[in-house]
């Protein structure tokens, strides 16, 4: 498939959607994007990479698909959130208060399965440019749940970019052929005067109303219940960029060149069959197979005898094609910054932590350029949980002022217990404060706190 997707590629009823709750020429652009995403998603799962072969020639030309872009999505993702990101909420004067909101939070982060959700989210990111973050709740709870981009579109504030005021999230019920058996699921939130309303409802096929869930009722919310995560966004950019459509040129060419190199080594395989002063009798009744017996006959004609020999290929492409597919596949990697090492490559330098960052420091950076914005999705997320909280009643709270902390981590190996070892040296060169020291390797709110647990234990013993 070259270009965007058609149009037609969208079922109806997302099109009525995007054109009946976005106005003017944006809403095509909303419905050339959701196809171009869905583009992207089939070069992701591979389905995308097909392509057309020469009908005409007189063999079948191979097509031989190597989805390299699904590898390093995977890989990509799995080092920025396999390690799922540690959440504190600080508050220094009031600890244990803290404590108990941080403990209501990973409770709810841990029922949701929120580090696995994370790390399928990120791929929805990393391929469909943008992912929602969305809420919902219940009786039982808060459910927290990710959306790709194919299922929602949304609005925002015309002087705040940041500020969503409407969005619409939407998908197929079934796969019925039929339209009049079909059916669509749609729920909007939008905001009007300060508050949060939701229209929710079933159609089928044709866009005609089935069942209405919730008919512009007010959700008891003074926020829209969804965050917009925008992958690498350029100032007041609602879209976002798309990691495989960095891939995709060069995961054609690599396709290609595989099955070239396929082709290429089958016609080697068979060398061609050369007969020299061959009477027409011969050559009309020759077979070649396993065992064959033939009788040789020299035409009369011919001043020489008959002779039978095989020609073999002498094109030495080998190093040439060695060197032209992995230089296509080291770009991929390059592009989106992952490094391109094999294991022999790293035996080196596998038993060393800062060897091991050094490799992957460009990567690491652009997973924290990245974390920018997903920091801030995961801060509104501890927020609106404490809110929603305070609206339905869940779990009574302190009502105390707190900071939201996040801490990044990666699957690398490091030097800890030197590290550890040369920071306890500068703690007893008096270079470095204790309570650094604690904060920095302890998982503690306060460094203040455990040091006063210390000064209490040392009174005990000396009792």
């Amino acid at each position: 498939m070259k270009g965007c997707a058609k149009l037609n590629n969208l079922s109806y009823p997302v099109q009525k959607t995007v054109l009946s709750e976005i106005n003017g020429v944006f809403a095509q652009n909303v419905l050339a994007d959701l196809s171009e995403i869905i583009r992207l998603y089939s070069y992701y799962d591979g389905s995308g990479q097909y392509w057309a072969t020469d009908e005409t020639a007189d063999y079948v030309p191979t097509r031989h698909i190597t989805n390299l872009i699904k590898k390093i999505i995977k890989k990509e993702a799995r080092f920025m959130f396999s390690r799922s990101p540690e959440i504190f909420i600080l508050n220094p004067d009031q600890p244990d208060k803290a404590k108990e909101i941080q403990n209501f939070v990973r409770e709810i982060l841990d029922k949701n399965e929120f580090a696995k959700k994370l790390t399928m989210a990120g791929r929805d990111c990393f391929i469909g440019r943008r992912v929602a973050l969305k809420l919902w709740w219940g009786a039982d709870g808060v459910d927290i749940m990710f959306r790709p981009s194919f299922e929602f579109i949304y609005d925002t504030e015309f002087d705040e970019s940041d500020n969503i005021s409407k969005i619409v999230f939407f998908y197929g019920l079934n796969d019925e052929k039929a339209k009049t058996d079909q059916r669509f699921w749609k729920q909007k939130f939008e905001l009007c005067g300060g508050r949060c309303y939701i229209t929710e409802a079933i159609y089928d096929g044709n866009g005609r109303l089935k069942e209405m869930i919730h008919d512009f009722e007010d959700t008891g919310l003074d926020f829209i219940p969804a965050y917009i995560i925008i992958n690498d966004p350029l100032t007041g950019d609602l879209k976002g960029e798309s990691d495989v459509a960095e891939l995709i040129s060069n995961q054609d060419r690599y396709n290609r060149l595989k099955s070239d190199d396929a082709d290429t080594l089958l016609f080697q395989m068979f060398p061609v069959t050369v007969a020299k002063n061959t009477s027409g009798d011969f050559l009309d009744n020759m077979r070649i197979a396993p065992n064959a017996v033939i009788d040789l006959q020299t035409d009369p004609a011919c001043d020489g005898e008959a002779d039978i020999e095989k020609l073999e290929s002498t094109f030495a492409y080998s190093d040439a094609f060695e060197n032209s597919i992995n230089r296509v596949k080291s770009d991929m990697y390059d592009l989106l910054d992952i490094p391109y090492v094999t294991t022999e490559q790293l035996s080196g330098i596998i038993q060393s932590g800062k060897a091991m960052k050094a490799l992957y420091w460009e990567l690491i950076c652009k997973c924290e350029e990245r974390w920018h914005t997903w920091d801030s999705a995961l801060k509104w997320l501890v927020l609106s949980l404490i809110k929603i909280n305070g609206i339905y009643g869940y779990r009574k709270l302190p009502d105390v002022d707190f900071t939201v902390k996040i801490e990044h981590q990666y699957p690398i190996w490091e030097d800890d217990e030197t590290e550890r070892q040369i920071d306890l040296t500068e703690v007893e060169k008096n270079v470095r404060s204790r309570r650094n020291y604690i904060e920095k390797w302890n998982v503690s709110d306060s460094g203040e706190a455990e040091l006063e647990t210390i000064a209490q234990e040392n009174e005990n013993l000396m009792q």
